[in-house]
């Protein structure tokens, strides 16, 4: 059943992702590639707890996993933001970032058997601090940051778009946390997450006058 929830959680994903991708094509908005990058990501590391959870962990579906969901949605997130607030310079920062995060993933040596077939490996279990965890630690927060930051910014601007922007954060976050349910607890995470950072990304600017506290002219 985990694998059945995280394989549908990798498809909403992608196919999120590819919308976003589809709407980058039509206006060349930087912010809608990387967004779109970062939900591609989100769509991986569910790809990864699909295959771990129906083939079993191994270091394959490990490194897969933390590749994308620990050391790219986050950033990649961020860097969506920082461009949309005209922060130009986060682009080849991104694009560096994510060379060097690919390459960590691939070369960061593994310890430890993995001997659980189900549940998602706990990443002190399989590796040393340096590099891997402590990149994904600084680049996780450091998206985040970035992403709550530019929302509350310009809450008032877009006040739907950035509190489903928080809430889809807030979400995946949650996910993350529900060891009780397993993977599909973060499985369910990252399809909430990405559902809503996909409607607050896509969200008009301004809200119908109706929603501003006046009756708009075709209401009354």
């Amino acid at each position: 059943m985990d694998a059945l929830v995280a394989f549908a959680a990798a498809l909403l994903s992608f196919r999120l992702a590819g919308l976003l991708a589809g709407r980058w094509r039509a206006s060349r908005r930087p912010e809608l590639l990387a967004w779109s990058a970062s939900l591609a990501a989100y769509a991986v590391a569910a790809g990864a707890i699909a295959w771990g959870e129906a083939h079993g962990w191994d270091g394959r579906a490990f490194r897969v996993y933390y590749a994308a969901g620990a050391l790219l949605t986050a950033p990649l997130l961020g860097a969506g933001s920082l461009l949309l607030a005209g922060r130009r310079k986060a682009a080849p920062v991104a694009l560096v970032y994510a060379g060097l995060a690919v390459g960590i993933s691939l070369a960061m040596p593994l310890h430890g058997a993995f001997f659980a077939a189900h549940g998602i490996p706990i990443a002190q279990d399989h590796l040393t601090f340096l590099p891997a965890r402590l990149l994904a630690i600084l680049a996780n927060s450091l998206g985040t940051l970035a992403v709550v930051g530019v929302a509350l910014r310009s809450l008032r601007k877009r006040p739907l778009g950035n509190a489903l922007v928080i809430a889809g954060i807030a979400a995946a976050a949650i996910g993350s946390g529900l060891a009780g349910l397993g993977a599909a607890g973060s499985a369910i995470g990252i399809a909430v997450g990405a559902a809503l950072l996909y409607a607050g990304f896509v969200s008009p600017t301004r809200l119908p006058g109706i929603f501003r506290g006046r009756v708009s002219p075709k209401s009354s």
